[in-house]
């Protein structure tokens, strides 16, 4: 039997969703999920884990009348640190997810712009009102809901991370609801509701040349990613925007690319048309006018692509089937159907909806591929696919460097909001980690390497983020590690010094001291495994011919 799954529903409308293992309490595994329901005694005893049970069934467990009556029991409540579920659950939790420690937040923003770009693209901003609570990466998205709405819709940031204002990018669709409410109904001075962020698509730590593929508003996250690199004045590689549409109207935002070619040390952009009866400089697909050389340098490229699914998968094939495909391919790809609009997510059902169908929200699903020299990764997540394909000298390589893009992502997420509990629990996995280290050599490989991925995994979950933590999860370094790592296996000096500069760089808010602590120990990580192998190898009989 699958493991129960159960949705935790926040009271700021937020909803979390936890595996639960065999003889575990609800409370167990949401702690086990960095959530933080709140409780006292653990023994049915106090009530402060009290929770109401929309849906599903379970076991109660056992707990005294001042913790919960009998009658609350019959109506549905339940104690969280007693409740053992039997199938899946959808549990009411009276707190916010902020007090819960997970989650995205919900914030209140006020339109402040809204233009029609053109008769396919509708651009909006939007001032919140308490702005510095917001961090993103750039290239994630949002979930939107006009005023008084029983709908919303998700839109990637068309704004740089620093922003004060944030914009987005919407598809005009005829007969969608967010295409209705923002061409017939919204002005200026209306009010929304905005969760998030969300998504595992955004910029890492550049240091590559980059070429960024957008389709129609899947330009909205390459702006953001574009207006990013624009505030890193280190950063002089070359990048180059491919921008694909159908037809003229749809290519908008052209002063504010141009604006990019001031603002970054090397840029350049393009827009290709793909309608047979358009005029234009170039038609065709983006596949078509990408230069191994000028876009992809021969391989040492970082490629980040966000448009719809036919345009993804041509882009995916025709890479792949390249002698020297780049280095770092991320991409994310949108379905605009059944009155979605724009670069919008489809929206998972409610609670309410899928106990009428029989069935249950799924959360985040995983597929990954790992061959000698590459590694592919796929979140699919309320039906929007991001991915990210990695080639390297060695699968092991490939692995440790997507971790140290996703670890460092996390870090900007979450680095304003951890508190003193986290240090000390950051600190406790790390030095838990440590004892298995003696000098230079593993003295319990294993242990050190379940220790290990537990303090890496910290974060993800800390972060609320179920793409990424999904994504972390799949990349199994455990595994990785497992195949070549034994006791006595000699490590780099100063892993152990990482694990707590690592947390010394985030208790000071340092994200540039947190990139170096984690490229440093990604570079150490790598030299282990490679000497590992070789040792290995060293110790493997000769192959008879």
């Amino acid at each position: 039997m699958a493991q129960p799954q159960v949705a935790l529903t926040f009271e700021d409308g937020i909803t979390r969703f936890i595996s639960i293992e065999e003889d575990q309490t609800i409370i167990d595994a949401a702690y086990k999920a960095r959530i933080n329901i709140p409780f006292d005694c653990r023994d049915g005893a106090c009530g402060t884990c009290k929770a109401f049970c929309e849906s599903g069934e379970y076991d109660e467990g056992d707990y005294i009348d001042e913790a919960m009556t009998e009658d609350e029991a019959e109506e549905g409540y339940i104690l969280c640190c007693q409740t053992y579920p039997v199938d899946d659950m959808v549990v009411q939790v009276p707190i916010t997810s902020a007090a819960a420690k997970t989650g995205a937040s919900t914030l209140i923003g006020t339109i402040v712009e809204l233009n029609r770009l053109s008769e396919s693209t509708v651009k909006f901003a939007v001032k919140l009102e308490e702005r510095e609570k917001l961090d993103y990466l750039p290239g994630q998205y949002m979930n939107i809901a006009p005023p008084n709405a029983d709908f919303h819709r998700s839109y990637s940031f068309s704004s740089g991370p620093s922003d004060d204002v944030v914009t987005f990018l919407v598809k005009y669709t005829p007969g969608g609801k967010m295409t209705t409410y923002l061409t017939e109904r919204a002005q200026v001075g209306d009010t929304l509701n905005l969760t998030g962020p969300m998504g595992s698509f955004f910029l890492r730590e550049p240091s590559k040349p980059i070429l960024l593929l957008a389709g129609g508003t899947g330009l909205a996250p390459i702006l953001a990613i574009l207006e990013r690199l624009a505030e890193l004045p280190e950063f002089t590689q070359p990048v180059r925007l491919i921008y694909g549409a159908t037809y003229n109207h749809d290519i908008v935002e052209i002063d504010k690319l141009n604006s990019f070619q001031e603002k970054l040390a090397d840029f350049e952009w393009f827009s290709v048309l793909s309608a047979k009866d358009e005029e234009h400089e170039r038609k065709g697909y983006v596949t078509d006018h990408i230069d191994v050389q000028k876009h992809l340098h021969d391989g040492d490229a970082d490629v980040y692509l966000c448009g719809p699914p036919p345009m993804v998968e041509a882009v995916r094939t025709h890479l792949n089937q390249l002698d020297t495909p780049p280095a770092n391919f991320y991409y994310e790809k949108f379905t605009p159907q059944g009155g979605n609009e724009g670069n919008e997510r489809k929206v998972a059902p409610t609670a309410e909806t899928t106990e009428a169908e029989g069935s249950f929200p799924p959360g985040p699903t995983v597929s990954r591929e790992v061959t000698d020299t590459a590694r592919q990764l796929s979140v699919v997540d309320e039906q929007v696919e991001s991915g990210e394909i990695h080639t390297a000298v060695s699968a092991a390589q490939a692995t440790f460097e997507a971790l140290s893009a996703l670890e460092v992502g996390a870090a900007a997420l979450v680095i304003n909001l951890l508190d003193e509990e986290d240090f000390t629990e950051m600190t406790t996995l790390a030095q838990e980690t440590n004892k298995h280290l003696s000098g230079n050599e593993l003295t319990d490989a294993a242990s050190y390497i379940a220790a290990n991925t537990r303090f890496h995994e910290f974060l993800f979950r800390r972060s609320g983020n179920e793409a990424m933590l999904r994504a972390f999860q799949e990349l199994n370094t455990a595994k990785v590690m497992s195949a070549d790592l034994k006791d006595g296996s000699a490590v780099a000096d100063g892993i152990a010094t990482d694990h707590l500069g690592f947390i010394e760089a985030l208790r000071n808010k340092d994200l540039v001291a947190v990139r170096e602590v984690v490229n440093r120990h990604t570079e150490k990580a790598v030299a282990a495994m490679t000497s590992a192998i070789a040792d290995d190898s060293a110790q493997s009989p000769a192959k008879e011919e």
